[in-house]
């Protein structure tokens, strides 16, 4: 059985592993697979091989699998070794895992994602606990707030705004510092582009002000 996030895990400061696992979710999500594949060669040595292979793992819940594979190619011709534990299925604790870690992740909205997930399909619900936020999200490897914060720059890079909205708050309900946030945002800006920035840090804006 998998260890889950725990609402313990914290995130205060930005550290340059972070800053470059974060900029690295960008490239993933939306960059050419040029300049994926450039992200990734230049993130061995500056960032734990687990956070990336990680991080490549989670990239088929936010761009698809097509992006994942591509992703983890480019990351075997830098790492030819695997970094990460495969894990056993076991659907009945990637659920456990999953509601918990998805309450985390929402706070007092969980039941109401929950009830409004169920209400565009069921089967939505079911994939959305059991595979994204149990089997992936609930890995080790990668701590919570970083996979958060990732989720954050996934988001921003390919425009989904209702999913960046739920997962900034996301990111602070997981324990990262909302100095890290906005410092993370800066660290994407050159990747976004000053419009798409700009979109970003109102968003917060208006999350962190509630």
């Amino acid at each position: 059985m998998m260890l889950p996030a725990t609402a313990g895990d914290s995130l205060r400061d930005l550290d340059d592993a972070t800053r470059s696992l974060v900029r690295l979710a960008a490239a993933i999500t939306a960059g050419s697979e040029t300049a994926m594949a450039d992200a990734l060669a230049g993130a061995a040595g500056l960032i734990p091989a687990p956070w990336v292979e990680e991080l490549v793992l989670q990239t088929y819940l936010f761009a698809g699998f097509p992006r994942a594979l591509n992703a983890m190619r480019a990351w075997r011709r830098v790492h030819p070794e695997r970094a990460t534990a495969a894990g056993a299925p076991d659907p009945d604790a990637w659920r456990a895992d999953g509601e918990r870690t998805c309450e985390i992740v929402y706070g007092a909205m969980y039941e109401r994602l929950r009830e409004n997930v169920r209400r565009l399909h069921p089967s939505l619900d079911d994939w959305m606990i059991t595979e994204g936020y149990g089997k992936v999200l609930s890995r080790p490897g990668l701590d919570l707030p970083r996979r958060e914060l990732c989720i954050v720059a996934a988001c921003a890079a390919s425009l989904q705004d209702r999913q960046l909205h739920s997962h900034l708050h996301g990111a602070v309900n997981a324990g990262v510092a909302p100095a890290v946030v906005d410092t993370a945002i800066d660290a994407l800006a050159d990747l976004l582009g000053a419009e798409r920035t700009r979109t970003v840090r109102m968003l917060w804006a208006r999350v962190r002000g509630k």
